[in-house]
């Protein structure tokens, strides 16, 4: 199987162009050395600059060395021009979001290509002067060298980020640099899912492993993995209070309907909701939760016996964003299951989803047999509403929200969106304003609406969900839920905005 490289020096969108690679066909990997077993490199974007020594670095004399096609993006494509002569440095301005680029056409990493096409630029820095020996093959109205190639080494660079949708052509540029490269598209997820049974077969073996699961299709799908491989596995569903409305049935009723033994349900609400009252700081909220469930975890897996692993249903989204997987990158925010988790404990971590994005994992699913009202769940955090609610949790807080929530499904379920969004939830603003309900005065909570269409939580557009959709939610929740006198509705994008609110 061919292997494409990529170099991963911390950017956010590092991951997602393996994913993009996964995508075409042709298995990517994370790496921060080379090797002969690969027939390409990306290098990555990253929020370092060249002009700081501390700023990661190729190997040393890596052009010198390597011989095969090569793809930088931002970053990369600042790395590129520099090690071969060019100049890099600070721009007038700094360009980010959506701009045209002209580009050639004649080039073949553009090629089916028009000559204006909508990219994605996310920088400060750029180039500068171009090293001899490459040629400018797409510029924009700030940045007058936005890709730039040398065919007769095949190495490319482009200042944009083709992997984020928003280059709506972006794909294309990726598979026209396989097409380059001329590699083999061998990678499938049916490969993939039985390797991964016989890893966990043998990893594993004998050994007890307790897993947290929340009833997701994350923690639901590798649970479903690790009983097709047979593992001696105990799933433990922690009651933290900040659950949605009739969470803990709902669970249950998953793991009934999918024949998975051993569920533990445990109720913990006031042991949660007293340890993080006053808190107010995200992190300290993510860091909180996650400390609490490795707590509870360990304290059941003395009662039901010895146990060697920590099941948890991780994914690379949640990786990247807690800034595991790079010592380049920059921590967006902690995820109870990966930068939550504390540094010691007695537990060894299984993680069969750690190297997937969430449609992927949703594929899986349907591959093990998993019908679709699971499959086709939207993400649910794992720190749950208490990442929703911002600012300090209080049940007051928690019980407007669940109402909320409720009443916001059921409207989306009702108008046929819920299969058409990646996510919507209602968020509650710790704001108050002023309101007239019934001729008197109300000073109450903010309720903010979220939707969001995605394909792997990495980027994210804002729905645009019909006025009356929208007025039906607004009308329901004041209506329905005390404490609540205003709803807003969230026309942010990923990026620049997250898709959770902490």
């Amino acid at each position: 199987m061919d292997k494409i490289g990529i170099f991963d020096f911390g950017g956010q969108y590092c991951h997602l162009i393996a994913r993009r690679i996964r995508e075409l066909g042709v298995y990517s990997e994370i790496i921060y050395k080379p090797s002969e077993e690969y027939v390409a490199y990306i290098l990555s974007g990253g929020p370092g600059t060249l002009t700081d020594s501390e700023s990661p670095k190729l190997p040393e004399n890596f052009f010198e060395k390597i011989n095969v096609p090569i793809l930088g993006i931002c970053y990369g494509h600042q790395m590129i021009a520099q090690s071969f002569g060019g100049e890099v440095g600070r721009g007038k301005e700094r360009e980010y979001g959506k701009k045209i680029a002209t580009i050639k056409t004649d080039s073949p990493l553009f090629k089916g290509l028009t000559n204006n096409e909508q990219v994605w630029m996310s920088h400060f820095d750029e180039i500068k002067k171009i090293p001899k020996g490459f040629e400018v093959i797409a510029q924009t109205d700030i940045c007058k060298i936005a890709a730039f190639q040398n065919l007769e080494r095949k190495i490319f660079g482009i200042q944009f980020h083709p992997e984020v949708k928003h280059t709506i052509n972006g794909l294309k540029i990726l598979d026209n640099f396989l097409d380059i490269v001329g590699c083999r598209r061998t990678y499938n997820l049916e490969d993939w899912v039985n390797k991964k049974i016989t890893e966990l077969k043998r990893e594993i073996g004998d050994n007890k492993v307790i897993m947290a699961c929340s009833g997701g299709v994350d923690s639901t799908v590798a649970a479903v993995l690790l009983a097709k491989a047979g593992i001696n596995a105990h799933f433990i569903y922690v009651d933290t209070g900040l659950m949605r409305l009739n969470e803990t049935e709902e669970v249950k009723g998953i793991f009934s309907e999918l024949n998975i033994p051993n569920l533990h349900v445990i109720n913990a609400e006031e042991r949660f909701l007293t340890t993080l009252s006053g808190i107010s700081v995200p992190e300290k909220k993510r860091k909180i939760i996650g400390h609490l469930f490795i707590e509870i975890f360990e304290e059941e897996a003395k009662k039901l016996g010895e146990f060697d692993y920590l099941g948890q249903g991780t994914i690379y989204p949640d990786r990247i964003e807690s800034a595991q997987p790079s010592k380049h990158a920059t921590v967006i925010k902690s995820h109870h299951n990966v930068g939550g988790l504390p540094e010691k404990m007695n537990l060894k971590l299984c993680e069969p989803l750690a190297d997937l994005y969430k449609d992927e994992v949703r594929k899986v699913g349907k591959m093990l047999g998993l019908p679709e009202k699971f499959t086709g769940r939207h993400p649910f955090p794992g720190p749950a509403l208490a990442i929703r609610i911002l600012g300090e949790i209080d049940k007051e807080k928690i019980e407007i929200l669940k109402k909320a929530d409720a009443i916001v499904t059921n409207i989306i379920r009702n108008h046929g969106l819920y299969e058409q969004l990646w996510q919507v939830f209602p968020a509650l603003i710790p704001v108050k304003s002023v309101g007239v309900m019934g001729d008197e005065r109300t000073y109450e909570w903010m309720i903010a609406i979220r939707a969001v269409e995605s394909i792997d939580a990495m980027t994210a557009d804002w729905a645009k969900l019909p006025y009356d959709v929208l007025e039906e939610i607004s009308n329901q929740i004041i209506n329905k839920v005390k404490g609540v006198n205003r709803v807003l509705f969230d026309i942010t994008s990923k990026p620049p905005g997250t898709i959770e609110y902490e």
